[in-house]
C-alpha cells in the first residue's frame, strides 16, 4: 500500500515522537508494516517535507528508490507484502551510499542477514518497550557510518516482560490505537469527546506500565492483545 499521496493525513497524530530531530538532510524513505507505524515515523521527522516514500510493501518502495537518490531508509522486517530485510538489500544494490535502518519486529536477525555489509542497523521491537530510544540511536549512528544493534540484539537475551489483564474497553483503545487513529478519531470511534479519549488512552498506558502509545501498542503485540 502506498500511502505517500495522503502523508499530510499521517501527521498531526498526536502520536509521541519515537525519534529526535537528526541530521538527516536527503529524501527519506518509510516502508513499515501498517499505518500505526507509518504514522508514528512521519510525526517523529519535525521537517516531513523530507519524507519523500511511506509505503507497506517491499515492491511500492523500491519503484520510488528507482526513481531518485534517497538519504535514508527505516524499514520494519515484516511488512504487509514483502521482506524487510530484503527489501534493504535491494534498496543498497539500487542506491549503494542509502543509509538503511531495520526495525525487527520479530526480534532476531536472521541467519542468512546476520553478517551481510549491507545490514547496517537493526533494532529489536523488544527494546523500545524499555525506553532506550533505541531507533534513535540507530538512525545516529548510520548517519554517522557507523553500525548499531539494539540492546537485546547485541545480549542475545530479551527484556522480562509482564502482561497485565486489560478491561474491555483498555482492549477497545489499544486496538484503535494500533490501527493508527488520532485521539480526536478514537472519540469518534467511541461516540465520546477527545478529552475523554484521551483520558482512556492514560489510563491504557499506565496499566501497561509504558511511557507512550508507541510503546503501549508494542507491548500488546508481544503479549498477543494486539495485531497490526
Amino acid at each position: 500500500m502506498d500511502l505517500t499521496p495522503f502523508l499530510d493525513s499521517l501527521q498531526g497524530s498526536n502520536l509521541d515522537e519515537v525519534l529526535l530531530s537528526v541530521a538527516v538532510n536527503g529524501k527519506v524513505a518509510l516502508a513499515m508494516k501498517g499505518r500505526f507505524f507509518l504514522r508514528c515515523l512521519c510525526e517523529s521527522f519535525r521537517d516531513s517535507s523530507l519524507i519523500g516514500c511511506a509505503v507497506t510493501d517491499e515492491r511500492s518502495c523500491l519503484s520510488y528508490l528507482k526513481k531518485e537518490p534517497y538519504e535514508l531508509l527505516i524499514c520494519t522486517d515484516h511488512l504487509e507484502s514483502g521482506n524487510g530485510f530484503e527489501l534493504a538489500k535491494q534498496a543498497r544494490s539500487l542506491q549503494p551510499h542509502l543509509k538503511v535502518v531495520v526495525l525487527a519486529l520479530g526480534d532476531a536477525i536472521p541467519v542468512e542477514y546476520s553478517d551481510a555489509p549491507w545490514l547496517e542497523a537493526v533494532v529489536a521491537e523488544a527494546d523500545f518497550i524499555e525506553d532506550q530510544k533505541p531507533l534513535e540511536a540507530a538512525v545516529i549512528a548510520v548517519m554517522g557510518h557507523h553500525s548499531y544493534r539494539s540492546p537485546s540484539l547485541r545480549s542475545g537475551q530479551l527484556p522480562y516482560l509482564s502482561c497485565p489483564r486489560l478491561t474491555p474497553r483498555e482492549y477497545e483503545v489499544l486496538d484503535l490505537l494500533a490501527s493508527g487513529l488520532t485521539d480526536r478519531e478514537i472519540a469518534e470511534q467511541l461516540v465520546v469527546s477527545e478529552e475523554t479519549a484521551r483520558t482512556y488512552t492514560k489510563r491504557l498506558l499506565k496499566t501497561l506500565e509504558v511511557n507512550n502509545r508507541v510503546q503501549a501498542v508494542l507491548k500488546g503485540m508481544r503479549c498477543g492483545m494486539v495485531q497490526l
